[in-house]
């Protein structure tokens, strides 16, 4: 007998077996406007829209960087999934649209099943928190190019917004104010950085009890990225004007923040308005990483940022208190001079 494809690493029929396993927790996820099953060539969803009266489709992919180093060296996997999810459906509310659907990609050096299992429950958990469906993924081994422990995950998002509700930073003007709503940690960004701190230079592992953390280094950093849909949908749906959205990812506040400021604005935050995480202060201390560099990789805190009018502040703020957030007001946008944005 020749060669077969499990001879080269590849276990199909162990992608068979996952593929059962992971089904009924998928299917919880299911809205009454998925129309297909697992395990099709495409995932088919309705696209009939009839609360919209012109429905324009936000679509957005990101991964979770080698934050799944840390959930390998942890051995906890059920967590990195929810940040999948959350990388995506964080950039599309951030144009005031409702995610729909969210699909994966993995890739691995062999299929651990218990492992992946761990993955798509994370996933799951995500979607459960944005309100949106879990449709289908693509699993993929490579045997040779991977060692049989890796794998990394890529997501993808879809949702809906009416074109008349778009939020897209345009009528942000001089006098609005900016409003932060808290990180959960380090979220999904900075960690090729962090691990060449901790693990590379300082020589600590996942166990280490750094003063001012309440738990293990790994656990802090595992730390599953915020989800921020519905408490921006609630707002939006009790008729607050928001006029744009910040997801702080990679590019912190110096990048992120002028992809939406129209061309003669700038914002200026107030950077002892908000409490910045422990973490990022021992990160800054033991890296003896200048203040531009923290600002510029990492969230600081602020998962989010929200512009609106100072006239909306305090119903803005009100409603994201209903949808037990905690906000803070963090700055406000001047007339552009030397610099888009000054902490």
């Amino acid at each position: 007998m020749g060669i077969t494809y499990k001879d080269s690493g590849v276990d199909v029929d162990g992608g068979g077996s996952f593929v059962k396993k992971i089904a009924p927790l998928v299917k919880t996820t299911f809205s009454d406007k998925v129309i297909t099953d697992l395990g099709g060539f495409g995932a088919l969803f309705s696209g009939s829209f009839p609360e919209y009266r012109e429905p324009v489709l936000v679509s957005g992919t990101d991964g979770v960087g080698t934050k799944s180093n840390i959930a390998r060296m942890m051995n906890k996997h059920d967590t990195i999934g929810i940040d999948a999810v959350a990388m995506c459906v964080n950039d599309i509310i951030v144009s005031g649209a409702r995610p729909l659907f969210f699909l994966d990609y993995i890739s691995c050096g062999k299929l651990i099943e218990p492992v992946l299992v761990d993955v798509i429950k994370g996933m799951v958990d995500g979607c459960r928190q944005a309100g949106c469906s879990l449709i289908g993924g693509e699993t993929a081994e490579h045997p040779n190019l991977m060692s049989a422990e890796d794998y990394d995950i890529a997501g993808f998002a879809v949702g809906v917004v009416d074109r008349g509700q778009i939020i897209d930073g345009s009528t942000i003007k001089k006098g609005d104010v900016i409003i932060g709503l808290p990180s959960s940690g380090v979220h999904s960004n900075g960690f090729s950085l962090i691990r060449k701190l901790f693990f590379e230079i300082k020589k600590f592992d996942c166990n280490t009890k750094i003063p001012g953390l309440n738990e293990s280094l790994g656990s802090v950093l595992l730390t599953p990225t915020r989800i921020y849909v519905k408490s921006i949908l609630e707002c939006i749906n009790s008729g607050n004007k928001i006029k744009g959205i910040v997801h702080i990812t990679g590019g912190g506040f110096y990048e992120n923040i002028p992809r939406i400021l129209p061309e003669k604005c700038s914002a200026k935050i107030d950077r002892n308005s908000f409490e910045i995480p422990e973490i990022f202060r021992i990160i800054e201390r033991e890296g003896k990483i200048d203040d531009r560099e923290m600002f510029t990789t990492f969230n600081m805190g602020i998962g989010l940022m929200i512009v609106a009018d100072k006239n909306d502040e305090d119903k803005i703020v009100q409603s994201l208190k209903d949808s037990m957030e905690n906000p803070k007001l963090i700055g406000y946008i001047d007339d552009f001079r030397d610099c888009k944005v000054s902490i």
